[in-house]
């Protein structure tokens, strides 16, 4: 075909086809010429020297990237399935792709005008290999307004994320003022990148100056020697409250978490016990007096106990040796899972407030307010009292 033809096909100039025809290559402002002339646009000079690495080779356009990528061969498809006027869909289907990726590819590569049939795969690629050139400048390494905005923000004690949000509405227009939380983050913990001072680190609420490594559910190591059943592990009769004698249990502390009291809650009538311990809440102490508590109930109420992984359970073992009753430990950071103990321990603060000293009451004190609880009619339970519903159980 003629070359005007072949260039618009191709998505290059006529004049660039003809230099290829005559093996005449483009590096900045210079051309190369196979007999090694090299003519400098800029000083108009000519030398005799050899190009030995042209920008962009087809080695590089067709280096095999990361699958989800397109590659010059997929674009070469698209291409020419889009010049016989093939859909988005069928495109995308042909391809093993999304149509939206398609779309995505033929919008950001036709030429200007838009007019169809001007999607070049060569240019296309030139672009997006152009593009995915790494390492890339990190934003905030150079002097300007935006990291000025920044370092502002963070002597203000903003977080990231607030500076990340204001930045937009203090500069509405200017789409160069423009960063997101987490590019600040690597700025101030990844100091090869760098662009703020370490002093400028500091101003974070938590003073940290590198990041703090987290690790998954999975990967986090057991608590306790004895091995824990998790919730996910519990039967389902226990979940659905159909079956009476499974309970909630927790600690509420007091002041310096020097004193605390044991909660009990049964799920299906919440029908409260508490615990009395006169000195320290130890894994010793915990066990003894949650034993006492559990032993009291007739046998046929001691199905489980669901606990959280505090460390007053470290004897979890041997509490359910000494009484039949299998322990279940919540996941971390977890509290719905224990719901009906959680809103007990909000209801017990009425008695014993935050801050004070819960060593002071006595047994008998823990048995009164037990027994106000017991005695208050619960919506769940059809205004009912978990004292009228027990018996029933007993």
């Amino acid at each position: 075909m003629p070359r005007r033809e072949a260039a618009r096909r191709v998505g290059i100039n006529e004049r660039t086809a003809r230099d290829w025809d005559h093996g005449v290559r483009k590096s900045r402002n210079s051309r190369f010429y196979p007999d090694g002339r090299r003519v400098n646009y800029s000083t108009g000079q000519t030398t005799m020297e050899s190009m030995t690495s042209p920008p962009t080779t087809l080695d590089t356009l067709e280096q095999q990237v990361h699958p989800r990528f397109l590659t010059l061969t997929d674009r070469e498809r698209i291409a020419d399935l889009d010049r016989a006027g093939w859909s988005l869909r069928a495109i995308g289907r042909d391809l093993g792709r999304a149509a939206s990726t398609i779309k995505r590819e033929l919008d950001h590569h036709r030429d200007t005008d838009g007019s169809y049939g001007a999607y070049g795969a060569y240019a296309a690629q030139r672009r997006a290999v152009a593009r995915r050139a790494r390492p890339k400048g990190a934003k905030l390494a150079c002097p300007g307004p935006l990291r000025d905005y920044v370092a502002q923000g963070l002597e203000e004690q903003w977080s990231p994320e607030q500076i990340s949000n204001r930045i937009g509405q203090d500069h509405p227009d200017e789409q160069e003022m423009r960063v997101s939380h987490e590019t600040i983050y690597q700025a101030l913990y990844v100091q090869a990148r760098g662009g703020l001072k370490r002093e400028v680190a500091a101003a974070l609420r938590t003073g940290r100056i590198r990041r703090k490594p987290r690790r998954s559910p999975e990967q986090r190591q057991s608590r306790f020697v004895d091995e824990m059943v998790m919730i996910s592990e519990r039967p389902a009769e226990v979940e659905d409250r159909a079956v009476p004698g499974h309970w909630e249990g927790d600690l509420i502390l007091g002041a310096g978490n020097k004193s605390a009291i044991i909660t009990l809650v049964e799920r299906s009538t919440r029908y409260v016990m508490l615990g009395h311990l006169p000195g320290e809440h130890t894994a010793e102490a915990v066990g003894g007096v949650l034993s006492e508590l559990i032993t009291a109930l007739p046998e046929h109420l001691r199905g489980s106990l669901t606990w959280d992984q505090g460390s007053e359970m470290a004897g979890h073992r041997a509490f359910s040796v000494a009484t039949g009753v299998p322990v279940f430990f919540c996941d971390p950071a977890s509290p719905w899972q224990r719901g009906s103990n959680e809103n007990t321990n909000g209801l017990l603060r009425q008695y014993f407030p935050k801050g004070t000293d819960l060593s002071v009451h006595g047994p008998l004190d823990l048995e009164h307010v037990a027994q106000k609880l017991n005695g208050r009619p619960r919506k769940t339970l059809g205004w009912k009292t978990p004292a009228e519903r027990l018996p029933t159980l007993v």
